[in-house]
């Protein structure tokens, strides 16, 4: 029997319709009635399982740049750039491998042993590119059998003094050249050791001189520079404890905190072993004597400490060169806290580290010729002299004060000079041109403008600039771009004239890092170069100004030569150019009022019929150019005003063939005309001025 589904499916359809139907109505009547009391909170849950630990932070160091020396087997003669964490920066090759300073001007020294003693200086590391190697066009190096250098490892600087000072290990002692010196010169000094030397930590405010020794103990010398680098050590402070049991055996590393009066040693140890290095702080240490109870001792496995080779101070934080363990380690608070196996506050992979070095930031001061305020102060004005051999003045830089009535000091090159100028450093750079000997190049005098009274010329202490490879022949002015590192000469020989560029670290027989030639093979007899405008003004004997513009920024990319003058000044009066002759020799461009200021010799002969010019607006000015302010005339004693630097108010002459510095006040103001000066005082045969700074004299 077949049986009917279809009834009996479309009844229950109905009565699931139905009950929906009851279902929808009943919601909907539930919507318009009172909410239902709040049941009661339920129990909390059990608490979850903690979550992992998050990774550690880097501690919170203040933003700073270190120069880490590297001597493993193969990264021996580079230098490493690297932040506060000792993240890299950068790598330099010096082809040294030992201690590394920098100097007032930023420029690396680097010692190095690999094969014979050797300090190499390296001009402007913090411009230089990756990669970039040490040269002899740019850098100098202080080499030979003359220098004593057996084996040098850390090196200090007497900033003020300009004298580096090398611990010469195997040499056992303490060798002391002036900081300009170059090439294979002996030493200034040498002070003998009783043990073997590692390490040198110089207090020049106090001229006190701790040295590391490697028989664990610390040599100071007191009064070292002023007492002529005294022979024996007034002290010899031996690291103890509580009991004045020695605890010290190997020093490497040593740093002095002045403020503080406290000294952080590095001890090694045995040199084969990676975990027995030690670091010792001493207090009062200026006058510390014999066994001394440290301040803290810091030794053990959590250190790190093997063979810590060499340790700097960035405030309280030690930064320490951890040699055997592949690592820049740094202790913070050094100064503080307990003794014991403590463990870095940072740990940085690095191989085989030699030496440390903070970058310091760069002396911002302006150079001599680039002074745009008047509220700089002056020490004195340095006047060199040009007179026939034999006279008081040969080979000359005196120091007279700025009111032109005293002489303070005075240093001797002993041969025929023509012009000087000074780095921000004190460092004196002056033109020569020998006719007895037919030589000509640059003399550098170490600190001249700080000290060197009644020195001469000395190449333990100062170089020279000469040769073939130099293309100077017959050179005149110059002008120091100090935070450039360049030095700009006018060459006037009538051949090849032009202005070559050198480097400021250069020494010898180095070529230019850049050349200015100049349109028609004009004669040029002075140079100032504007750092805050990348821009040169070159005085030419013709007497028109060629300028030259972005002129470091076009070296950078790549230029060694300029091949012309972007645009010449031509001085006038009343829209015509002067009339012949007319021979512009110094030259002073005012970066805070964009005046150029010129000096006209007129004939050579003639010793009346200089003047002097200020001409507006020069860093745009091109052809015809009105002479707004022109003195000149028997009263003004303007015949042969070779040279000429202006203060920020006043302006310096050297006159020559009347033999007198003159002083004009308020020169940019000046109504001009046939006035006289307002100071001067009597030199033979003057040759340049160059105004010294206070703080290049400090």
């Amino acid at each position: 029997m077949i049986r009917n589904t279809q009834t009996k499916n479309t009844s229950t359809r109905k009565f699931v319709t139905t009950l929906i139907g009851l279902s929808v109505a009943l919601s909907l009547t539930a919507c318009d009635g009172d909410d239902g009391a709040q049941g009661p909170q339920g129990e909390q849950g059990e608490m979850g399982t903690p979550g992992n630990d998050g990774q550690p932070g880097t501690p919170g160091f203040a933003a700073a740049q270190f120069l880490i020396s590297n001597n493993g087997p193969d990264n021996a003669g580079t230098v490493d750039l690297v932040d506060q964490n000792a993240a890299k920066l950068k790598t330099l090759s010096s082809g040294n491998n030992e201690g590394i300073a920098l100097d007032p001007l930023n420029n690396l020294v680097h010692a190095g042993d690999a094969t014979t003693g050797s300090l190499r200086f390296l001009c402007g590391v913090g411009q230089r590119a990756e990669d970039n190697a040490f040269n002899t066009t740019e850098d100098r190096e202080i080499t030979g059998a003359n220098t004593g250098l057996v084996n040098p490892k850390g090196i200090g600087i007497a900033h003020s003094a300009g004298l580096v000072l090398v611990a010469d290990f195997n040499g056992m002692r303490i060798s002391v050249f002036g900081s300009a010196a170059a090439g294979d010169v002996a030493p200034l000094a040498e002070t003998l050791t009783d043990a073997k030397p590692w390490d040198l930590d110089y207090d020049e405010v106090n001229d006190r001189l701790f040295v590391a020794l490697t028989d664990g103990t610390i040599a100071v010398y007191d009064d070292y520079v002023s007492g002529g680098f005294a022979a024996m050590p007034a002290r010899v402070i031996t690291p103890s404890d509580d009991t004045q049991t020695t605890i010290s055996v190997n020093i490497h590393g040593i740093v002095y905190d002045r403020e503080t009066n406290k000294l952080v040693v590095s001890d090694v140890g045995d040199a084969a072993s990676a975990t027995d290095g030690a670091i010792f702080v001493i207090d009062n240490a200026a006058s510390a004597d014999g066994n001394v109870s440290v301040a803290r001792s810091i030794s053990g496995p959590l250190t790190l400490l093997g063979n810590p080779v060499d340790i700097i101070l960035s405030g309280t934080d030690l930064r320490v060169a951890e040699k055997s363990n592949d690592a820049i380690l740094v202790f913070s608070n050094i100064f503080s806290g307990p003794s014991g196996d403590i463990a870095p506050t940072l740990t940085t992979s690095s191989i085989k580290p030699e030496s440390l070095v903070q970058v310091t930031e760069a002396n911002n001061n302006a150079d001599a010729s680039d002074i745009a305020t008047t509220s700089v102060s002056f020490n004195g004005i340095a006047v060199s002299g040009n007179p026939a051999a034999g006279d008081d003045t040969f080979g000359m830089i005196a120091k007279f004060n700025t009111s032109l009535n005293t002489q303070l000091s005075g240093y001797d090159y002993s041969q025929s000079i023509e012009s000087v100028a000074f780095d921000i450093a004190g460092d004196a750079y002056a033109t020569f041109d020998d006719p007895d000997t037919g030589t000509a190049g640059i003399l550098v005098g170490n600190r001249v403008a700080k000290s060197r009274d009644t020195e001469s010329f000395d190449t333990s202490r100062d170089r020279v600039i000469a040769g073939e490879n130099t293309g100077l022949v017959t050179p005149k002015g110059l002008d120091v771009a100090s935070n450039s590192g360049l030095l700009f000469v006018a060459e006037n020989n009538a051949t090849t004239p032009g202005i070559l560029v050198f480097s400021l670290c250069a020494s010898g027989d180095a070529a230019p890092v850049l050349t200015l030639n100049l349109a028609d093979n004009t004669r040029p007899w002075d140079v100032d170069y504007d750092a805050s405008t990348d821009r040169a003004y070159v005085a030419l004997t013709n007497g028109t100004v060629a300028v030259f513009d972005e002129v470091t920024a076009r070296m950078n990319s790549g230029m060694t030569t300029l091949t012309a003058q972007d645009r010449t000044i031509i001085p006038a009066v009343g829209g015509t150019a002067l009339l012949a002759p007319s021979n512009i020799h110094g030259i002073d461009f005012d970066p805070a009022s964009g005046n150029l200021i010129l000096s006209d010799v007129g004939s050579a002969a003639d010793a009346t019929d200089g003047k002097l010019y200020v001409l507006s607006a020069a860093d745009s000015a091109d052809g015809l150019t009105e002479i707004q302010v022109n003195i000149g005339g028997a009263n003004s004693n303007l015949g042969n005003p070779v040279d000429i630097m202006y203060s920020g108010s006043d302006l310096f002459v050297a006159e020559k063939s009347n033999n007198v510095i003159m002083r004009f006040d308020n020169i940019l103001a000046s109504e001009g005309g046939d006035i006289a000066a307002n100071a001067t005082i009597s030199f033979n045969a003057p040759e340049s001025v160059a105004i010294i700074p206070h703080y290049i004299s400090e």
